[in-house]
């Protein structure tokens, strides 16, 4: 059976047992079987469900060509759907799974250097090549180190060392810190001496044919490589990813095939958040090409692995040389700006013609200073892009907002630039960036975060706008307080409180029995008295300890 066909019969089984699934469901909706309750005992989920064996899922190639089509001239006219991110759980958090892990608030600027992953670095004092680099234009290959471990070894070419291996060690320090699946690298150093070929290494002639792979061959690699003073060349090695390799994922939709893989993945919150972290950090190169899936084993069933493999085309460069000029600035097709320079005779200029760069071989080309958050570009948009709404935004700036000065130039300096003046740019234009989202992204939605009913009897929060110091303290804080039936979603009004402090005092007659709700609208107003952005929505449970927070909503 072919894979095409495969793929579409089980759609069909799936599609069949939606069906079945919606007819049960009206049943038990017309027989008033259901609650209609908003919160579960398990709210807020830490971990998403994936319950089922993803065992069965088959391997396949994505079109590059399609997927490139569609996103340039599909993609953006597609209507924007303004769904609230379906993978979010009751507090407006993406939980860990398969594809993402919360550990942005265990990095620091002490540990963001370290490896990930096994943490061991190659033993490159022998090299044995496996296979010809079959993605990206890097020069490269697959090769076994001297303790026979697998890795993907890219290059830097000759006209920007240092370039393409330091973007890529440094950018999937920063995307693993961010929580993305990312390919555990290092730099380290080939020499073309201590290399060899494994026997049944082969690679595909320009006639389609495969043959063994040769010394001549190799030396063609390094030829477009950037050699040091002392014969060796530097390399980005990246260990071989556990798990059955199953190809790449779309932005689009699901995977027909993994059972686990229910949320559409333009409404998977962390690929939307990619149209924040990659305008901060210029990752023009969104694209199935650079993802991939495994099938590795988790308590005893099949789970896919989602990982973004290479964000190297980040910051100024890419594998080639410096990104284009209007990359970061517009896509790679763009009819109203063509017709405008074309209609001016050129003399109607694009953001990307007066920039000022300071250009260093290594870095690129990439600047702060005519940096917007709002305009930047992808080479090409995809359907989770597109889709990113203003919650999403805000949880990703407050992410991007996490990263010290400190930790940025920590982090800059696992590149290993030889230029002091090229490390202290990338790191200064970072920051500069950082910032540029902070103030676009954290104000669009109410910035309440982390809020609690303590002992001493308030509601305690923090203010994410505040606290990253884009926007000064508010004049007043108001709390308007409700019982909330969690069965029906009804309210009965309970009083208002107001602090000029990120404390507000709690009211009088809160609800004392177990299992209790609470719902709070919490407002920010202005001097002049009036709120400045819709309320934020805040859901407690009444336990033996307490309140527990279960529920929070900035776009309710």
């Amino acid at each position: 059976m072919s894979l095409y066909r495969f793929v579409q019969n089980l759609f069909l089984q799936r599609l069949k047992a939606s069906v079945v699934t919606l007819v049960i469901l009206v049943a038990l909706t017309a027989s008033g079987a259901t609650t209609g309750r908003k919160f579960y005992t398990d709210d807020p989920l830490t971990r998403e469900p994936e319950t089922q064996d993803a065992s069965i899922v088959q391997s396949w190639d994505i079109d590059l060509i399609y997927d490139l089509s569609y996103n340039v001239f599909v993609t953006p006219s597609r209507p924007q759907s303004n769904i609230k991110a379906q993978n979010v759980n009751t507090i407006d958090e993406a939980p860990d799974s398969s594809w993402f892990t919360n550990r942005m608030s265990q990095v620091t600027a002490e540990n963001i250097t370290r490896p990930f992953g096994s943490g061991q670095a190659p033993a490159s004092e022998q090299w044995t090549v496996v296979h010809e680099k079959t993605t990206g234009f890097a020069p490269g290959f697959t090769a076994r180190d001297a303790k026979g471990v697998t890795w993907f070894l890219s290059f830097d070419p000759p006209s920007n060392p240092e370039g393409a291996t330091g973007a890529l060690v440094i950018a999937t320090k920063i995307f693993w810190a961010l929580g993305y699946n990312q390919v555990e690298t290092f730099l380290t150093s080939v020499n073309r001496e201590n290399m060899d070929i494994d026997p049944s290494a082969t690679t595909r002639r320009p006639s389609g044919k495969r043959t063994p792979l040769t010394s001549k061959d190799l030396d063609e690699v390094f030829d477009r490589a950037a050699r040091n003073p002392d014969g060796t060349y530097r390399a980005a090695a990246g260990r071989l990813i556990p798990g059955r390799v199953l190809g790449g994922f779309r932005y689009l939709d699901t995977r027909p095939d993994d059972p686990n893989d229910i949320v559409p993945h333009q409404h998977r919150r962390e690929l939307r958040a990619l149209r924040v972290f990659g305008a901060w950090t210029n990752l023009t190169d969104m694209k199935a090409g650079n993802t991939l899936d495994t099938l590795v084993t988790e308590d005893g069933r099949g789970i896919v692995k989602h990982y973004l493999q290479d964000v190297g085309s980040t910051f100024g460069i890419g594998a080639n040389g410096p990104h284009d000029w209007d990359e970061g600035w517009e896509y790679l097709y763009e009819g109203g700006a063509t017709r405008r320079r074309l209609l001016s005779f050129g003399f109607w200029l694009s953001p990307w013609q007066t920039a000022d760069y300071k250009e260093h071989p290594s870095i690129g080309r990439f600047e702060g200073k005519s940096f917007n958050p709002e305009e930047w570009k992808p080479r090409v948009p995809t359907a989770a892009y597109m889709e990113m709404r203003d919650d999403d935004a805000f949880w990703a700036a407050r992410r991007v907002m996490a990263f010290s000065d400190e930790m940025i130039r920590a982090v800059v300096k696992a590149g290993a630039y030889s230029d002091p003046e090229a490390e202290r740019h990338l790191a200064d234009v970072l920051i500069e960036r950082r910032n540029k989202i902070g103030r676009t992204y954290l104000t669009r939605v109410n910035p309440i975060i982390d809020p609690a009913i303590d002992t001493a009897g308030a509601l305690t929060f923090g203010n994410a706008a505040t606290q990253a110091g884009i926007s000064a303290a508010p004049a007043e804080y108001r709390a308007a307080w409700f019982d909330f039936n969690n069965e029906t979603g009804q309210t009965t009004p309970l009083g208002e409180t107001r602090s000029k402090q990120e404390r507000i005092p709690l009211p009088a007659n809160l609800p004392s029995r177990p299992g209790a709700f609470l719902k709070v609208e919490v407002n920010i107003a202005s001097a002049a008295g009036s709120p400045t952005l819709p309320p934020a929505h805040v859901y407690f449970r009444r336990s033996t300890g307490g309140w527990k927070l279960v529920g929070l909503e900035r776009m309710p």
